[in-house]
């Protein structure tokens, strides 16, 4: 079986993670964003399963934190994506910039 050397495995987190930093920054649409926030995430799932491997290669302890990564994740984008549908149904806009203008 073919080892990937750390080193790649790194340079792929990080340039996710750089990815993901530049579409937080600079979109103004939150379904991007939220997108981009997920790339974050992804990212650092990549290192806690690469150096689980490299470092500890018998225990699983990146791989759970991984699977809870993941499951906060995935309830994270379900309130994101409700409260987005919100803003969406009162103010015919996603966009961050109208967003911020709301008055409560």
């Amino acid at each position: 079986m073919y080892d990937v050397p750390l080193s790649h495995v790194l340079f792929v987190s990080t340039a996710l993670f750089f990815i993901g930093m530049y579409g937080l920054f600079t979109r103004r649409n939150m379904i991007t964003m939220l997108m981009a926030l997920e790339l974050l995430l992804n990212s650092v799932n990549i290192n806690f399963i690469a150096f689980n491997k490299y470092l500890y290669p018998g225990k699983l302890d990146g791989v759970f934190f991984t699977i809870f990564i993941i499951t906060i994740a995935a309830a994270e984008a379900a309130v994101a994506i409700a409260i987005i549908i919100n803003l969406y149904r009162s103010h015919k806009s996603i966009d961050i910039e109208s967003a911020a203008e709301l008055k409560f």
